[in-house]
């Protein structure tokens, strides 16, 4: 957290520091202030915020009147700061990582209160701000989303573009099912999921023994079927031993989802419905510092 701090403010006060408080202000002269919201949402980046004032001058106090993960209304007051001029300094890198997260955490609590009542659960994806992925993720889940895997690292994910190289190759093609099989007796804790954009690629999921199978841009009609071909496979239906627990082959909506059709998907029965609008696309949350 503190190498982001570090850079965002590098980024905005430079070699020179702020030129017009240091100009107006002396450094004397002692701020009070109030963090305010001016949109309903969900609050999130608070200690990262309070963590921004801090690290430019410890005479800054800073008092969290809301806590992550908590609705929020306009004209609400967030958080008190008190010290010397540099809170001017430091006031729009605090509320770009506020307002940035807590559009994350907003948007996916909208997703999450869409489809209230079914048991499907909202991801993320890899779909994020270069260097700011621990924050977004961290975002979504104060939103009461569920995060998909961090990075390239701890999930397979075996995705279309991996099928084209493979089909290029024949070789390739005839070891994949024997690769998933070799690599999910090694590696039990590390889910495979492939990825499928028709129904000839769902069936071949279900043969390579996908513990998860993303239904990628389908239309509702493809969509539909292809859930039907995997509740009627005998994975589905008498469940296996998975990567991570004993359970059935889970099912994933991914492409084209929005606040209009995720109710209607989630009500398909679905495990999973993954959305990358949740942080490559939010709208901020708009708040202010308001001086006393």
């Amino acid at each position: 957290m503190h190498s982001f701090i570090r850079q965002a403010l590098q980024e905005d006060l430079g070699k020179k520091g702020d030129i017009t408080t240091k100009l107006l202000l002396s450094p004397s002269t002692q701020i009070h202030a109030f963090i305010i919201a001016k949109q309903p949402g969900i609050l999130c980046g608070t200690k990262l915020a309070e963590s921004v004032f801090k690290q430019i001058s410890s005479k800054i106090k800073v008092r969290l009147l809301k806590k992550d993960g908590q609705k929020i209304t306009p004209g609400q007051k967030i958080m008190k700061i008190e010290g010397p001029p540099s809170i001017l300094s430091t006031e729009r890198t605090a509320l770009n990582f506020l307002q940035r997260l807590s559009g994350i955490a907003t948007l996916t609590h909208q997703f999450v209160e869409k489809i209230k009542g079914t048991k499907t659960k909202i991801l993320d994806t890899r779909k994020t701000t270069p260097g700011l992925r621990v924050l977004e993720k961290y975002a979504v889940r104060c939103g009461r989303g569920v995060n998909h895997r961090m990075g390239l690292y701890d999930a397979i994910l075996i995705k279309d573009n991996h099928i084209k190289i493979i089909r290029s190759s024949k070789s390739e093609a005839l070891n994949l099912k024997q690769r998933i099989l070799d690599f999910k007796q090694k590696c039990k804790n590390i889910p495979v999921e492939m990825e499928a954009q028709s129904l000839n690629q769902v069936r071949l999921a279900l043969e390579y023994g996908a513990d998860i199978i993303m239904l990628d841009n389908m239309p509702i009609t493809t969509l539909k079927k292809a859930i039907k071909t995997v509740r009627k496979s005998p994975a589905y239906r008498t469940g296996r031993q998975l990567a991570t627990r004993n359970s059935r082959t889970l099912i994933e909506v991914s492409g084209g989802v929005n606040l209009d059709n995720v109710r209607s998907i989630a009500k398909l029965g679905v495990e999973r419905i993954s959305i990358g609008q949740l942080t490559h696309s939010p709208e901020a949350l708009d708040m202010s510092l308001e001086i006393e």
